[in-house]
């Protein structure tokens, strides 16, 4: 895929499309560091990934505060990685609840698990990355974030917050050998979706396989994807792009 030596970061990596990003990297040869909440969800992934002959590594991490942050550059540090590839995936979906209504401690939640450490993470591995003047960096966000609805104010704010944030820190580092781009899925079938909405809430919809995802993300990382970068794009597979995600 690369003449460099690729290691890739990737948080929220314990299930959905985080694990499916991570099965994808490996089975293109890339290592690989997972990043999530659950410890013993991401020692088996871990195990999984190593089938695949390439180096894997997990720490578990909560990124809703600045110590989950350190703990994973920490553990970089002694475990001597250095990161060309971060995927900023990790989110909290939460069930639709009018502002009115958030507890507010819940709703800064969303916005520093989604949107502001995955800012403060990047902003943490990007030195290494422009020494060696190469990187990429993928902002998974979601066609949720293109417009507001009711009863999404904290999590599509997130997602909002990603698309302009790919596209500031695009015009930034692309002199730096870096490319920066986003994917907005649409439906999705993952654990978090079905926890937020219940299962009734995906019967008889036309949902993507979090796989379909990984592939996408695969691609903006390759050396084929070298024309590409401060790119957002919307990845609906078969689902209606209208569908309140």
């Amino acid at each position: 895929m690369s003449d460099k030596n690729q290691i890739a970061l990737i948080t929220g990596a314990s299930r959905g499309i985080g694990k499916a990003i991570a099965i994808d990297f490996a089975q293109n040869g890339i290592d690989v560091v997972l990043t999530g909440r659950n410890k013993n969800r991401l020692s088996d992934i871990n195990d999984e990934l190593k089938n695949y002959g390439v180096n894997s590594y997990f720490i578990s991490s909560d990124l809703s505060n600045d110590l989950g942050i350190n703990k994973i550059i920490e553990f970089l540090r002694e475990s001597n990685l250095n990161i060309n590839i971060l995927v900023n995936n990790a989110a909290i979906i939460h069930e639709k609840i009018n502002l009115i209504d958030f507890n507010m401690e819940e709703w800064e939640n969303v916005i520093n698990v989604n949107l502001v450490n995955a800012v403060k993470l990047t902003r943490l591995i990007l030195p290494y990355m422009i020494s060696r003047k190469y990187g990429k960096i993928v902002n998974i966000s979601s066609i949720g974030g293109r417009k507001g609805a009711a009863g999404r104010s904290a999590y599509r704010i997130t997602k909002a917050g990603l698309i302009s944030f790919t596209e500031s820190l695009a015009a930034e580092v692309k002199k730096e050998g870096i490319d920066v781009n986003c994917i907005c899925p649409g439906a999705v079938l993952t654990e978090g979706y079905i926890e937020a909405f219940g299962e009734d809430s995906i019967k008889d919809k036309n949902m993507m396989h979090p796989s379909e995802i990984a592939k996408l993300c695969t691609f903006l990382i390759s050396s084929d994807s070298s024309s590409v970068t401060g790119s957002i794009i919307d990845a609906f597979g078969p689902s209606n792009p209208l569908f309140n995600v």
